[in-house]
């Protein structure tokens, strides 16, 4: 495939021209602007959102896809598509969750909005970067943005703390990250992931790269894409970033910034490693042992805990470790159900939180004692946290079932029974600590008896995301439409 040069790229680049636009358009409005209640800031940042899905709805029916743009360093194709979709529908629900949060502060509006607008972009360039220096830029893009809007609660000491442990983990993990693709680089005499997939083994061959040195890099690279979807041992900073971090945000981070964590671990190692890697290093059994230990260390530090974003930053460490099981020798069947679980992950988790935004509002308290008599209070809410529970535990007959099931087979197909063991027995583990809060909303009185207050919007957004957790997993066709996507 010919790469289009910098002017000829621009015309498949407008969804992230659009964010840029749209970013600076939300800080010039907000200077403008002297009602520091008002909200238009954030629908302005919706209406970029909505700018950009539109652009690439268009280009992938009329222009078309599957384009190496800027000399090779950034590919438009229908895995970069399904990933910017997702990501701009994970964007604009923390946008609608951000306007219900009591937490932020009005004066800071502007910024706020432009930054998500900002990290969405490096989310983008994530999923579509098949060169070493642009992954490495589109990360850097993400972390900053992400450091800034875990701290942005600037009178919260927690914030504060969550922003100074993300940004220490972050610049020790990018450093780890450039150092394993200077050695990948120095291998093969390129960036790019094509050359790089295709030069791999016959330096190999040739013996002028061992084995070793070939799995040594890697592991530093690992060490950036693990900190990114918080696989274990890179998964310290989760649980404190979570519950410093402004509810919305930590929902972002959960969703967008794994989803983005995944799309680059997908396209970094389907595109540039697979062929050398699977005839050099058993990576089947590598990315399997990191993922049963990511699953098992997150389901077992979500037991004893009392806040709930805390215990949710565990669960979505466990979920990560869930999802790496479909990276297992990095088959199509695989990649498909990774892409599934994606989707099904967006809807579920931030439902969840959403409660979690909602509770907060109404009794002030991120622990499991503010969830008590919830069914009394507020009978819906209650009922939709419920449904968003079970669905991530993995019971039928809700979305999260038919993810982890599709994922499961794909290890099982390829032999790895014990690895489908583990992943079983973690979701009975879950399903310990996701009770704990059904059981304070449904069979504990709260002190509080008052009606909990909600708005024909409130419940309106709730069920945008309970409709397709009871009903996604049951419709193939999403499974078939991330089946049919691909990666050269």
């Amino acid at each position: 495939m010919d790469s289009l040069n910098n002017i000829e790229s621009l015309l498949y680049f407008i969804p992230e021209i659009l964010l840029v636009v749209f970013a600076t358009a939300v800080i010039i409005l907000d200077l403008i602007v002297r009602d520091r209640e008002s909200d238009i800031v954030a629908y302005l940042a919706l209406v970029g959102l909505g700018c950009a899905l539109l652009a690439i709805l268009i280009s992938d029916s009329i222009i078309g896809t599957d384009k190496s743009l800027f000399f090779g360093m950034i590919r438009l194709d229908g895995f970069a598509i399904f990933f910017k979709i997702l990501l701009i529908l994970a964007t604009s629900a923390t946008i609608l969750f951000s306007l219900r949060s009591e937490e932020l502060d009005v004066k800071l509006k502007g910024e706020y909005y432009a930054l998500l607008l900002a990290v969405t972009l490096g989310m983008f360039l994530m999923a579509s970067s098949t060169n070493l220096l642009m992954i490495f830029i589109s990360l850097e893009t993400v972390s900053l943005t992400s450091y800034i809007l875990a701290g942005f609660l600037t009178h919260s000491p927690r914030s504060s703390e969550a922003a100074f442990k993300y940004i220490t983990f972050g610049a020790v993990a990018s450093g780890t990250m450039l150092f394993g693709l200077s050695l990948i680089f120095g291998m093969t005499g390129t960036g790019d992931l094509a050359e790089i997939s295709t030069r791999l083994p016959d330096v190999l061959a040739t013996g002028q790269v061992t084995a070793l040195g070939l799995l040594i890099a890697i592991t530093f690279i690992l060490a950036g894409v693990g900190y990114k979807i918080a696989s274990v041992p890179f998964h310290m900073w989760s649980p404190d970033v979570y519950e410093g971090a402004p509810i919305p945000i930590t929902a972002f981070l959960s969703v967008a910034s794994k989803a983005a964590g995944f799309a680059l671990f997908l396209r970094f190692f389907y595109s540039g490693f697979s062929q050398g890697l699977l005839d050099s290093v058993d990576w089947g059994l590598l990315l399997a042992v990191v993922s049963a230990l990511t699953m098992t260390v997150g389901n077992l530090a979500a037991l004893p805990q009392r806040n709930v974003k805390r215990l949710l930053a565990y669960s979505s460490i466990a979920h990560g470790g869930y999802l790496l099981m479909g990276g297992v020798l990095l088959t199509s069947d695989g990649l498909s159900a990774i892409l599934f679980y994606l989707i099904v992950y967006l809807f579920m988790n931030l439902g969840a939180f959403y409660v979690v935004i909602l509770v907060a509002n109404d009794s002030g308290s991120e622990m499991i004692e503010g969830y008590r008599g919830l069914s009394s209070r507020s009978p819906l809410v209650a009922a939709a946290m419920m449904i968003f529970l079970v669905s991530l535990t993995g019971i039928p007959p809700f979305a999260g079932f038919f993810g982890k099931f599709f994922l499961f087979k794909a290890v099982i197909d390829k032999g790895f029974y014990w690895l489908a063991f583990v992943g079983l027995l973690n979701s009975v583990i879950s399903l310990y600590y996701y009770a704990r809060i059904i059981k304070a909303m449904y069979f504990e009185s709260a002190e509080d008896t008052e009606s909990f207050y909600s708005t024909k919007s409130t419940f309106a957004l709730l069920t945008v995301f309970v409709i397709p957790t009871i009903f996604i997993g049951l419709l193939n066709i999403f499974y078939s439409l991330s089946g049919n996507i691909t990666l050269q």
